[in-house]
């Protein structure tokens, strides 16, 4: 079933053409990946088919009782709510159950409801029917779904009581993107829904969204998410749209084979009407010939020549050189202390890394990885330790919000100012390889999008010939063609590489060796992104085991009995609440059938015994529930 189409879509801005007659389907249950480059109009293809902008032609298709949810990159939120408030704004109407389930048991108790049978009938009757819709819509797990999500996406309980208005804009993405998921809509629409989450609430995402029950569509620069989430990648491309079957890594494989097919046709193509064209040529002007190169040359103009694909992929030309090669010893730290005089991060950082090495800094926010390269690119003085780089090393820095931009500059002189040896069209030529061809150079840095300035920031360091890079989240704001770009280069280096991002595809291409810090010191793993969350998992199995197994010695065999003994007590207890469950529900079962009994709703005072007695059995049952649900999770 089809639960979402753009179909023949078209869109303009001016004498820009964002969207040529593209169709986008989602069907039931569909994972689908939207990508393209920065400013391919993929967020405009999902405003339109949210309603949220106007198409100049085609139409949006879908059923009239899909539900259609939409995280945006800047969601809103209700300014002055709690966070708590802000999710339970999702449920209002099982609240208003809820409030109406109260009144109406109130309402029974009355006197001149129960006084009258037929009134008291119509009161259980609506009773009944609103608890079991209050039931079966979620009513009794609403506040546990709250509580499941917010802890996903990384909220604590500290958080419950805080005004939306004091969240970070990072905050505020999160929450919206929990408000989202709780509304369980038939479609999913995310855009760029991995911003601002860090590897742990990644995976949580990732892990709730393959369980999603509904539709998804994504759009996201994250590459490893799309590779773990979609079954249905569309790429917006020179605004047409192509669909392909798998994931994000099915995906290149797939296009690179279309690309290749395309070439092939291509010059076949060129190989027929050079042929042609030669033949015209040699045959026009002898009378014999004539007539044959006549219908040569008609056959030339009914050719539609097809387009070049090896010159239709406009992408970074990236090339990352040194001026000499290093020592094998790049970089030794040892028993480092980090961060500022007021606020230390980091201690007991001890690690070194030889030539050709890749590494990759990881860990929770606020373990000082983006202190660390400071630190280590002398920007900051190290708190304590040392710091020691070897023989004919010479570093280069990217930072990660480029604040070392001057914005009033124009962007051929900020790079030309820096490397003043250079000549104008060589500085030109780096520029052209970043995208900043012609009058882009000439724009002033203040008015570059983020994707620009990081462009801007990696010329820069392209420029300064290092044997060793330092590079902070070199990732962000670019588009994936520029990812692969740079990934490419990053590859072909013949230098060392020190860096620290959150893109688990970006790291599992590039990484030889992953240095993760701690709040006590660094672990040491080598290998890529995949390796090292193996690693982490194996690790965290075996610590659980050895949790578990308690051997040698009185003080272990104590404590393993202490063990055996609260297991047992737990299971029997376990036991005993599933019976006295069960005793429970069929007490409940027969209170109510026995309400509609004929002697006893004609029976006041019965009646209101045994509706007294139901509502005792229902809360002694969520009693027993809560304490069993406690005990066996």
């Amino acid at each position: 079933m089809i639960v979402l189409q753009g179909a023949h879509i078209s869109k303009s801005f001016g004498d820009l053409q964002v969207l040529n007659d593209v169709t986008l389907t989602v069907r039931e249950g569909e994972r689908v990946g939207l990508v393209g480059r920065n400013g391919a109009g993929k967020s405009t293809l999902l405003k339109i088919l949210t309603g949220r902008m106007q198409p100049d032609a085609g139409e949006v298709i879908r059923p009239k009782t899909v539900t259609i949810g939409f995280l945006a990159q800047n969601g809103g939120l209700s300014p002055g709510r709690t966070v708590w408030d802000e999710m339970l704004s999702v449920f209002t109407d099982l609240i208003e159950q809820e409030k109406q389930l109260r009144a109406l048991e109130i309402k029974m108790g009355r006197p001149e409801i129960a006084s009258d049978p037929g009134l008291l009938q119509q009161t259980t009757g609506e009773y009944t029917a609103l608890r079991e819709s209050f039931g079966r819509n979620g009513g009794y797990e609403y506040e546990a779904a709250i509580r499941g999500v917010l802890h996903g996406l990384n909220f604590g309980e500290e958080y419950y009581t805080m005004p939306v208005d004091r969240l970070s804009g990072g905050e505020k993405t999160r929450l919206a993107l929990a408000k989202l998921l709780l509304t369980k809509p038939d479609v999913l629409i995310l855009d760029e829904p991995t911003n601002y989450l860090d590897m742990d609430t990644l995976g949580w995402l990732e892990r709730y969204l393959q369980a999603y029950p509904g539709a998804i569509l994504a759009v996201s620069h994250d590459r490893y998410f799309l590779d773990a989430l979609a079954t249905t990648i569309y790429e917006l491309e020179f605004a047409r749209l192509t669909r392909y079957s798998g994931n994000y890594s099915r995906f290149l494989v797939l296009k690179a084979e279309e690309l290749e097919r395309r070439a092939r046709q291509y010059r076949k193509q060129q190989e027929e009407i050079a042929r042609l064209q030669d033949f015209v040529r040699r045959n026009i002007a002898r009378a014999s010939t004539t007539g044959r190169a006549q219908s040569r040359l008609k056959l030339l103009e009914k050719i539609k020549p097809l387009e070049n694909p090896a010159v239709n992929d406009k992408k970074m030309a990236i090339s990352l050189d040194a001026d000499r090669q290093s020592g094998k010893m790049v970089l030794e730290v040892k028993n480092l202390s980090i961060g500022y005089r007021d606020k230390p991060v980091g201690q007991n950082i001890t690690f070194s890394i030889h030539r050709g090495e890749r590494v990759a800094l990881l860990g929770p926010n606020g373990t000082g990885k983006t202190t660390l390269l400071k630190t280590i690119a002398g920007l900051l003085p190290p708190l304590k330790g040392t710091i020691r780089k070897g023989y004919h090393v010479s570093a280069g820095y990217y930072e990660q919000e480029q604040k070392n931009l001057v914005e009033e500059k124009q962007v051929l002189h900020e790079l030309w100012d820096e490397y003043p040896h250079l000549d104008e069209q060589t500085v030109r030529t780096v520029l052209g390889r970043f995208l900043f061809s012609g009058e882009d150079a000439l724009k002033n840095v203040g008015d570059l999008s983020g994707g620009e300035r990081s462009r801007l920031a990696l010329a820069k360091l392209i420029c300064s010939r290092a044997n060793f890079l330092l590079l902070d989240e070199p990732t962000n704001h670019l588009d994936i063609l520029g990812n692969e770009a740079l990934e490419e280069a990053l590859l072909n280096y013949p230098g060392t590489l020190l860096f620290v991002s959150h893109d688990r595809y970006f790291i599992n291409k590039i990484a030889t060796r992953i240095v993760e810090l701690t709040p006590d010191g660094v672990n040491i793993y080598y290998g890529n992104f995949d390796d090292y969350r193996s690693r982490k998992a194996g690790q965290a199995e075996t610590r659980q085991l050895k949790e578990r197994v308690i051997t040698g010695g009185k003080k272990e065999y104590l404590q393993r009995k202490e063990i055996q003994r609260e297991e047992r007590k737990r299971q029997r207890r376990a036991l005993e609440l599933e019976r006295a469950i069960a005793s429970k529900e069929e007490e409940i079962n027969r209170l109510e059938r026995e309400l509609y009994l004929p002697e006893v709703y004609n029976d006041h005072a019965t009646y209101r015994q045994k509706s007294s007695a139901l509502e005792q059995f229902r809360a002694e049952l969520e009693e027993l529930m809560a304490e069993w649900v406690e005990l066996v999770d």
